[in-house]
């Protein structure tokens, strides 16, 4: 076992779920050193699946690629030939359709989770993109290494490799003397992680592992938050028209907003931006009466009262 290979062993043993996982490989250098690790690791509890989301002529050739080195090896392997129309936020619609499918194809095929090889240099892209958009605890806590497959709750998205550098994984796939597919995308420029990654590459004043260390720490404490919500959550009671809350006083705003997105949630409605939700908080603290989401909140009285609004009759 290769020395790489031994410390990914020591990492993936820590975290590895009991049963098969799907590994989504794009054939770059990331992914495909995540492909040779588990082959050294793990040789027959995986399969692979790359998604060609069909925006440059190349990716069936990279596809192709991954789907051979994983039959040489005796991976099961399957490619998934989208279709995507150009034009904007096409990275975030990539994103989406990918793991639709993914998520479909890890059901499908009975694996207990999907792995990725988001590694630390993307964890710092990601945390200073949220900096700049001002994001708050949940935010700037970054990529998970446990998480959930967007748009499939009930299947766990795993990332083992965030502690490791992008040169790390290159020259893991250097020693196997393969050589990964080039994206011109990852260069870029009208991609705002690209730009990220331009500045980081291009000065000594950041330490990217200490992103990724600082990613941790934030996660831990947005874990402690949660534990203080659960807590809470206790004091929330469901009526027959919605619920009711008495928050206790002093509570802090941040702990306030999360049970305000639980309640939400219960209702069956998606988180709303932080400032809505700040603005529907103030407002019941104030004793007055808003609305968001479809769901009104009633804070003239003690305990708070949420219910949902009457659906509107257009006809005349």
């Amino acid at each position: 076992m290769t020395a790489a290979a031994a410390r990914f062993a020591a990492q993936w043993q820590a975290v590895a779920p009991a049963g098969k996982v799907g590994l989504a490989v794009s054939g770059g250098p990331d992914s495909l050193a995540l492909l040779l690790l588990f082959h050294e690791v793990a040789p027959r509890n995986f399969a692979v699946a790359t998604v060609d989301h069909g925006l440059r002529p190349e990716a069936a050739d990279e596809a192709a690629m991954v789907a051979a080195h994983c039959a040489a090896r005796g991976i099961p392997h399957h490619t998934f030939a989208l279709a995507l129309a150009r034009g904007s936020a096409v990275q975030e619609r990539a994103r989406a359709a990918r793991y639709a499918v993914l998520g479909q194809w890890c059901h499908e095929q009975g694996l207990v989770a999907l792995i990725t090889a988001h590694h630390a240099d993307d964890q710092a892209e990601t945390m200073i993109m949220r900096l700049n958009r001002g994001a708050g605890l949940r935010g700037l806590a970054g990529m998970r290494s446990r998480a959930k497959v967007p748009g499939c709750a009930d299947l766990s998205l795993l990332r083992p490799l965030l502690d490791w550098r992008r040169a790390d994984l290159l020259a893991v796939v250097e020693a196997a003397g393969l050589t990964a597919a080039d994206d011109p995308s990852n260069r870029d420029s009208t991609f705002e992680r690209v730009r990220i990654r331009a500045a980081l590459s291009s000065s000594d004043a950041f330490i990217t592992n200490g992103f990724a260390d600082s990613a941790r720490h934030l996660a831990q404490a947005d874990g402690a938050l949660e534990w203080a919500v659960d807590n809470i959550w206790q004091d929330v009671q469901q009526t027959a028209e919605g619920f009711t809350w008495n928050p206790p006083p002093g509570l802090p705003q941040v702990i306030a907003m999360r049970v305000l997105e639980r309640i939400l949630a219960a209702f069956g409605r998606c988180f709303p931006r932080g400032p809505s939700l700040v603005r529907w908080l103030a407002t019941l603290q104030e004793g007055g009466v808003a609305t968001l989401g479809g769901i009104k909140g009633d804070g003239r009285r003690t305990p708070w009262r949420f219910t949902r609004t009457p659906e509107r009759n257009d006809k005349g």
